[in-house]
């Protein structure tokens, strides 16, 4: 017995070695979500910071008494005060409900303010702390398309397009519509800006920009399929002259992102290498939406689908709020049976996946 009570503080300082020894490990990580490239994604950070910060007001302290509670009232303290009879306290009673009421009202005025000044869809309202949005600067406005498994980026004021690398510039506000040719697909570079869904035939949105120059990792943060852990992307943010030279070096791809190069690009594949198309089809990204890029395909809102889009696209060749001419007669039967396709044709999608899924090994 005597050997194993003197081994006791050896056992309890090779533990403390252990965890300084780990913490020393950890102290190489780096902490992208408070340390971003991003003013959006560095706001969010200090969200995050505020409120952990209000949250241990109360963990510290219950910690803390915690400690004192097991120390002070141990069995061997016999100075210690004993009243079996104690059952009520006014003022403690005030300080446990009053304390955490107003941490929880604090916390949530924090998060309303900051959900709705961080809305993804939202033009940006700054560049940096330091720097306000120039009028005349135009967002950079790309398109992404989530596939199995890999990234499509569209640039339509560009004409170009890319696979698994996109780019910006520094400090110009960057626009990114989405959209998903597969299953829902979650879209995130944490030095960016926050993570957002991508949906089949639906377009959503994400304003952000980047105020340093440098390459960015991004990739789908939720698990979408076998390819899920090579479904990542660099994002370079440049100064204007080496993005005016990256946006050349695109162009000299004799490649072009049509209906025919898109349907090859729909095969599934992992690890897909980084690809360049220097011309792309002016209409693809609304063919894309509308789910029919194949030549054999009829478009989402041609088939009476108007609420599958994002508000403001119309079908092709036919502006918003015209009649199509095959849907003339019998008018609430035939949308009702065409929706009924549309949600058909966009579950098809998801059940073919899930079929894939399981047949692997």
């Amino acid at each position: 017995m005597e050997g194993r009570v003197k081994s006791r503080p050896l056992k309890v300082v090779l533990k403390f070695a252990l965890a300084f020894v780990l913490i020393g490990l950890l102290a190489g990580c780096e902490l992208v979500l408070l340390n971003p490239a991003g003013d959006v994604a560095a706001q969010k950070g200090d969200l995050i910071i505020y409120a952990t910060v209000l949250m241990l007001i109360i963990i510290l302290p219950v910690m803390a008494m915690t400690v004192f509670f097991a120390l002070h009232y141990r069995s061997s303290n016999s100075s210690a005060r004993y009243e079996p009879d104690w059952d009520h306290s006014i003022s403690l009673e005030v300080v446990i409900w009053a304390v955490p009421l107003a941490i929880v009202i604090c916390l949530a005025g924090l998060t309303w303010v900051a959900t709705h000044r961080l809305d993804p869809y939202t033009d940006l309202r700054r560049v940096s702390a330091d720097v306000p949005i120039d009028p005349s600067v135009e967002p950079l406005t790309i398109q992404v398309v989530s596939m199995d498994w890999k990234w499509v980026f569209l640039y339509p004021e560009l004409g170009i397009a890319t696979v698994n690398e996109v780019a910006s510039v520094v400090n110009r506000p960057v626009e990114f519509k989405l959209t998903s040719q597969s299953v829902m697909t979650a879209f995130y570079v944490p030095d960016f800006a926050g993570m957002i869904y991508t949906m089949a035939a639906m377009e959503t949105e994400l304003n952000g920009v980047l105020n340093e120059p440098g390459s960015f990792r991004g990739f789908a943060s939720h698990y979408n399929g076998p390819g899920f852990s090579y479904m990542d992307f660099q994002m370079h943010a440049f100064e204007q002259a080496d993005f005016d030279r990256w946006v050349n070096q695109v162009r000299q791809s004799e490649a072009r992102l049509d209906r025919d190069s898109y349907t090859d690009l729909m095969e599934r594949s992992i690890n897909h290498p980084v690809t360049y198309y220097g011309s792309l089809d002016s209409d693809l990204w609304q063919r894309i939406l509308s789910l029919c890029v194949k030549a054999d395909a009829v478009c989402v809102e041609d088939l009476g689908g108007h609420g599958m889009l994002h508000a403001g696209h119309g079908g092709h060749g036919q502006q918003p709020g015209q009649d199509h001419p095959d849907l003339h007669h019998h008018e609430d039967s035939t949308e009702q049976s065409a929706l009924v396709e549309v949600h058909d044709r966009t579950s098809q999608v998801h059940s073919n996946h899930a079929s894939h899924e399981s047949h692997q090994p």
